[in-house]
């Protein structure tokens, strides 16, 4: 049975290069769908690789159409950001696993749309201090800093990945990426496993 992982974490605990190192792995044979979103493209990022960037129009083109699978939007001082995923015939369950990246509420729709047995959670972990350091580094690569913007969405990822939240999701295991080469070698047995052991419940 064909399953769909799904990379979360707060701000800044590496989803993207774990996301990204995943996929590279041959023998897990992970494919991907690339979700959309309405925010502004930033530096170093690709059209169509890390989202399809898309206006509001293109949204409720695609919401009329009912081809939304999952949809969350962000009040931020820049406006309102969406990021969705879209049923446009890039996940085929009969076909391929997937890994996908998203927050705990992409997670829970997609669970819901797909079913439980089906979508499976690989939440990370940084601690806080190291979390923060790396969200101003990467800040102060862009050709115009949002610092506001990180600060709040820095304390909104406290709220919004509470343990409350994390267990009411059912998210038992957490992986610490402190060590990216540890992080990667646990995360790569426990896939492994899990889709050749067809095992219930998270990993």
């Amino acid at each position: 049975m064909a399953r769909i992982f799904i990379v979360m974490g707060k701000s800044a605990t590496g989803k993207d290069t774990i996301y990204k190192k995943l996929l590279e792995i041959e023998e897990l044979n992970l494919k991907t769908a690339v979700m959309y979103t309405t925010r502004p493209i930033r530096k170093a990022e690709e059209d169509g690789v890390e989202y399809h960037f898309v206006d509001e129009d293109t949204l409720l083109k695609l919401q009329n159409q009912k081809k939304i699978i999952e949809h969350r939007s962000y009040d931020t001082i820049h406006g309102t950001w969406h990021y969705f995923t879209v049923n446009d015939g890039q996940i085929n369950l009969e076909e391929s696993d997937y890994l996908l990246i998203g927050t705990l509420e992409t997670y829970a729709q997609i669970r819901e749309y797909f079913g439980k047995d089906r979508v499976i959670p690989i939440y990370l972990e940084v601690e806080d201090g190291v979390r923060l350091l790396r969200a101003l580094k990467r800040e102060q690569k862009q050709e115009q800093p949002k610092y506001a913007e990180m600060c709040r969405r820095y304390l909104a990822d406290e709220e919004d990945f509470s343990d409350e939240n994390l267990q009411k999701n059912g998210i038992a295991k957490r992986y610490q990426n402190t060590d990216i080469n540890i992080c990667l070698y646990e995360l790569k047995d426990d896939i492994k496993n899990f889709t050749i052991n067809s095992l219930d419940g998270v990993i």
